[in-house]
């Protein structure tokens, strides 16, 4: 990926080669595929036994997903999102940070106070805050410091 002759030219093609070769240098069999549309790149690694490129609690694949945009954009000027996904760990997790919201909401709500979620990424917070913006009966926040920053969903006192 240094500057070298033959490097791709195009951030897809970029985020292509840098997750081939790391799926190569974790002797992955595995597959990419990158698609790219006027907001982000995405690209998918398939094959069997991807939680080396997991990670523990995603630790690894979301470094590797700021590698990979860092790589793709590297001396140019526009950016869009880099989304790296793994045996579909993206959607996995996603629906695990909703159902850990509906319990927060509903905890919020029965005891009448602020619920702490576990500490979590920007990324994860921006997906639960999402997720409950709508809600009229409860609003969130964050607290903490990165690594440890936490979103709180608290319940909306009604007036009336």
């Amino acid at each position: 990926m240094a500057e070298q002759a033959g490097a791709p030219e195009s951030p897809a093609e970029r985020v292509r080669e840098l997750l081939e070769h790391v799926a190569e240098a974790f002797e992955l069999q595995a597959t990419v595929e990158v698609t790219e549309d006027d907001e982000e790149i995405r690209a998918v690694v398939d094959g069997d036994d991807l939680g080396l490129l997991i990670g523990k609690h995603g630790a690894t694949i979301d470094a590797l997903q700021h590698l990979a945009a860092r790589a793709a954009f590297r001396g140019l000027g526009s950016r869009k999102v880099v989304v790296l996904d793994a045996a579909g760990y993206r959607e996995r997790r996603e629906a695990a940070l909703h159902r850990a919201a509906e319990q927060a909401v509903e905890d919020a709500l029965r005891f009448g106070r602020a619920v702490e979620l576990e500490p979590m990424s920007a990324q994860e917070r921006r997906i639960v805050h999402t997720y409950l913006r709508d809600r009229a009966d409860v609003q969130t926040h964050s607290e903490g410091d990165e690594p440890d920053r936490r979103l709180v969903v608290s319940p909306v006192r009604q007036t009336g």
